[in-house]
């Protein structure tokens, strides 16, 4: 017994780590694939405070008007990108006025990047962690909690308040995608296998980026 229980520990072991890197590997592949494909919105308030966080809102739901007429006929990433970056003085105008309608003086930065982004759902589609093209709306010191969606794909354009992601947006995500990538980041019948597998990639992912930051 001595000799077989920690044979039997040693398999156990061994197995969790085959499972955990095949899983984190063909999980991170597709997520990569799937970062490549998607253009996100991030905006940062200047604070946690409850005025700081409805003015993030506000500026969201400005922006989030004007964006929506911009990108209603995008048929690519790269378009909407492209869209972005030549509407960013735009931007600067609507997000300025819209501190300033409710008295407040705050800087605003704006800019196309790369940013880290953790496991988001957005209704009945889930979003690996990793690093996305995105429009970046710091407030102020950007210090207080975020908010961000899916500018292409449209999927926040639907409905802001439930997340809820229609059919046609669904599509198009779908056009974009592989059928494997698709599948994975929609419900199935695997869905805690995608859930956990989910949960290393934002795992790793999380290391990834402390040790950016080193």
């Amino acid at each position: 017994m001595k000799i077989i229980i920690p044979r039997i520990l040693l398999i156990i072991f061994l197995l969790i780590i085959f499972v955990s890197i095949s899983a984190y590997s063909y999980v991170s592949a597709v997520s990569n694939n799937i970062s490549d494909s998607v253009f996100r919105l991030h905006v940062i308030a200047n604070s946690n405070s409850k005025e700081d966080q409805n003015l993030k809102l506000e500026i969201r739901d400005n922006l989030l008007k004007y964006m929506n007429s911009l990108l209603l006929n995008t048929s690519s990433k790269e378009d909407a990108i492209n869209i972005a970056e030549n509407n960013i003085e735009e931007f600067y105008k609507i997000a300025e006025n819209t501190i300033s309608k409710y008295g407040y003086n705050y800087p605003i930065n704006i800019s196309v990047e790369k940013s880290n982004f953790p496991t988001k759902i957005y209704g009945d589609v889930t979003l690996p962690a990793g690093t996305y093209d995105a429009l970046k709306v710091k407030i102020g010191s950007a210090s207080g909690k975020n908010w961000w969606c899916v500018m292409f794909p449209p999927l926040c354009f639907v409905d802001i308040s439930s997340g809820i992601v229609s059919e046609d947006s669904k599509k198009m995500l779908e056009e974009e995608l592989s059928s494997e990538e698709y599948d994975l980041i929609t419900p199935t019948d695997n869905s805690k296998d995608i859930s956990f597998k989910f949960k290393i990639v934002e795992f790793i992912e999380g290391i990834k980026i402390n040790i950016a930051k080193k």
